[in-house]
């Protein structure tokens, strides 16, 4: 039990750490991935609003029966790709990357990868 309370003391250390230098602005929104065993969570937001552009998730009935499992890369790279294509249709073409205290591995980075491809720059 102590062990968890650790990791996720740190994890909410690191996150807030990265935050004091990552900030949305309107005209470079900050894209902040969530992620969890199950599934993962992109979202575009203008912190200077404090309103979100655009979210994608593996939670939202869209993409639940197309990639099924949300845990894995294949599911990243969908909502990756899904949430770069909302973004380009908003007018955005500039995002600063928030990876919210995780490694920018696995997940993550095949999240972005896949966000880059459908042509947001960051």
């Amino acid at each position: 039990m102590k062990h968890e309370l650790i990791k996720a003391w740190r994890l909410a250390r690191r996150q807030r750490r990265v935050r004091r230098t990552v900030t949305g602005q309107p005209d470079r929104p900050r894209l902040a991935v969530s992620r969890s065993l199950r599934n993962i969570c992109a979202q575009v937001i203008d912190d200077a609003a404090g309103r979100t552009l655009c979210a994608v998730s593996t939670e939202s009935k869209e993409l639940r029966d197309l990639v099924g499992y949300g845990g894995n890369v294949k599911a990243a790279k969908v909502v990756g790709k899904l949430l770069g294509e909302k973004a380009r249709q908003l007018g955005i073409a500039q995002v600063c990357f928030d990876r919210r205290g995780r490694k920018y591995h696995g997940r993550v980075k095949a999240l972005a990868e896949a966000a880059r491809e459908a042509g947001l720059k960051f």
